[in-house]
């Protein structure tokens, strides 16, 4: 006689959710059928579409707001949960670790893909094709001159207030600060316990404003996919094919070289991972704000057995240290550059170029237009013209979906590596089915009411 023990605790509620599964429609399609409407209503009626404009920048603002207060709930919560510095700076070292091996593969893939489909070949660019065109606001040489040195990224880490980092959204001055926190938590002892169990409840209640803002994500990403097209056309889709197709391209390659062999190395449920990360990754391509797909993808990488400490710890700061689509994109824009200026790199140049971008795309958090002013200053520093960012402009939103949602994708990878190099990575809960409406239980745990499907 099989023992009442082993029923699953909610069954009746699971088999009610696969029914209504059949006939509901997920966040995820709702995401996809924003997109397609955005997409139709920025080209019939452009005017419209711009105007839309602020309401998809209202929903990542609703987002950023989350970031801060999260980021610093969870890794107190995990710090402390941990009981020790030395444990931290063990998960630290192996993130950075993880962070170089992949941002290095990117930087090659990049550097590979450019020289094997040369994007630059042919356009011919001239220096008066770029001066002709100007763009309010933006001084490419002034970019290169803020590229930021070692001893000012180094500088950058630390915070002179709290208040300000988490109003700019400074995800690295956030962590840094709340990891010395967490340090003096931990010295205290007994008498912390109020923080942590005050930044406990804090994390549950901003996981839980999370579920609420994702409701409104289908119309904020159908209004940002609208805005992007009223204002460039349908063009902004085709325009430079050739670079867009070769970076395209290039992030799928790494993928299937990097990401899902060490997928299968750490033994991930990849078809669980694509279905717990699907969300975000659709949210940091249509808004191209990594920020905004933040919280979703911490929630989806607890719920598929990472534990909460390494979730708060790892994938902010990959946010900071792991771009691995922005990375690969800066060393095939530089390439396209140099080929579209007709300047031949020799492969000791080249390698010059990789070492450059390996370090100076890790001064990237809080950096306004982080990955223009880093290719500004790269493309300084090798005497390219300049004015060749003004090309790269008209089809720079329809990489920064596909560069963010590998940034995305990479960070998840990430805290999956390092959870699984801990030994902490739950199995038992990776192998659980994730249900369609698995996002409405983050609002609802208590699962008072039950789905109701009409017949």
């Amino acid at each position: 006689m099989k023992p009442i023990m082993e029923e699953p605790e909610h069954s009746p509620a699971e088999e009610q959710e696969k029914k209504c599964s059949k006939k509901g429609i997920s966040l995820t399609t709702w995401i996809f059928i924003g997109m397609v409407l955005g997409v139709l209503v920025g080209a019939l009626f452009p005017s419209f579409g711009v105007a839309l404009r602020p309401y998809g920048r209202m929903f990542i603002t609703m987002i950023k707001a989350i970031i801060a207060p999260l980021v610093f709930a969870t890794l107190v919560v995990g710090i402390a949960g941990a009981g020790n510095m030395k444990t931290v700076g063990r998960i630290g070292l192996k993130a950075i670790i993880y962070f170089e091996l992949a941002t290095t593969f990117a930087l090659l893939i990049g550097l590979g893909a450019g020289n094997l489909v040369q994007p630059g070949h042919g356009i011919m660019l001239t220096q008066q094709s770029g001066e002709a065109q100007k763009i309010p606001g933006m001084d490419f040489k002034e970019m290169a001159t803020h590229q930021q040195s070692p001893g000012e990224i180094v500088q950058h880490l630390f915070t002179s207030s709290i208040v300000d980092s988490a109003a700019r959204g400074d995800v690295l001055q956030i962590v840094v600060f709340t990891l010395i926190f967490s340090a003096g938590v931990i010295a205290v002892g007994k008498r912390a316990k109020p923080i942590i169990d005050f930044c406990d409840a804090l994390a549950e209640v901003m996981f839980k404003f999370t579920s609420y803002i994702m409701y409104f994500a289908p119309f904020g990403v159908g209004a940002a996919i609208a805005a992007a097209v009223g204002e460039h056309g349908l063009g902004v889709l085709i325009h430079l094919g050739r670079l867009v197709l070769t970076l395209y391209l290039s992030l799928t390659v790494f993928i299937l070289l990097v990401l899902v062999p060490v997928a299968l190395i750490i033994r991930l449920p990849i078809r669980k991972f694509i279905q717990a990360i699907k969300e975000p990754v659709l949210i940091a391509f249509s808004t191209t704000s990594s920020e905004a797909a933040l919280p979703k993808a911490m929630i989806a990488m607890e719920r598929i057995g990472v534990p909460r400490h390494i979730v708060g710890f790892v994938m902010p700061t990959g946010y900071s240290f792991n771009l691995d689509g922005t990375t690969l994109y800066l060393s095939l824009a530089t390439l396209f550059v140099a080929q579209a200026a007709g300047v031949h790199l020799t492969f000791v140049q080249q390698i010059t170029m990789l070492i450059t971008l390996m370090i100076t795309s890790k001064g990237v958090a809080g950096v306004p237009r982080a990955s223009l002013v880093i290719l500004a200053g790269t493309l300084s520093s090798f005497g390219l013209p300049l004015e060749a960012l003004l090309i790269i402009l008209g089809v720079d939103e329809i990489m920064d979906m596909a560069r963010t949602s590998l940034n995305v994708i990479g960070n998840c990878v990430a805290t999956c590596v390092v959870a699984r190099w801990e030994g902490v990575f739950d199995d038992t809960r990776a192998a659980q089915p994730i249900a369609m409406a698995h996002w409405e239980r983050v609002f609802d745990d208590t699962r008072v009411a039950q789905p109701i499907c009409e017949e």
